[in-house]
């Protein structure tokens, strides 16, 4: 098994934390695009939940979508929901909030409380997996558990 990097460590470190027995795993080939960690691990792209991070324009704190591979987050109706504006989220900004580089955001262990979202798409499948720390890195759970861990709100995004 590859040696974790120090954000890699903190995702598990914060899985075992919670009380889970996920385990992050580095694949050789980048997981940076859902459609490259679904090739990367023989699943459905739909399966890979991969976490984009906005900025909400009102208080300029960071929100993390964490939609099914396939989907294409509806930033119109997010705003329209949360009745605010979202905004885009340079890599500076993504890494400042979260700890993390974009590629590699994993739905916990942020350096400070993201409010998360959760595509409901998600819920149709077993198992997912989300990026676990680095554009590498990722993790299998299922959609119950990111739901438990994020304390996220599920909701539609495309």
């Amino acid at each position: 098994m590859q040696k974790l990097t120090e954000g890699t460590q903190q995702v598990q470190d914060k899985l075992q934390q919670l009380g889970y027995q996920n385990e992050v795993v580095t694949l050789t080939d980048s997981a940076r695009t859902a459609q490259e960690a679904a090739d990367a691990l023989g699943c459905e792209v739909a399966q890979i939940a991969k976490s984009i991070i906005f900025r909400l324009t009102s208080t300029n704190e960071p929100l993390l979508v964490v939609a099914s591979g396939v989907n294409r987050i509806n930033e119109k109706l997010i705003a329209q929901k949360l009745e605010d504006k979202l905004g885009k989220a340079d890599a500076d900004f993504v890494r400042d909030t979260t700890g993390f580089v974009i590629g590699g955001v994993p739905p916990l262990g942020h350096k400070n409380p993201v409010r998360t979202l959760i595509d409901e798409d998600l819920f149709q499948y077993d198992t997912i997996w989300a990026a676990a720390g680095h554009p590498k890195a990722v993790f299998q759970l299922t959609p119950n558990e990111l739901e438990s861990m994020t304390k996220g709100q599920v909701m539609a995004v495309k």
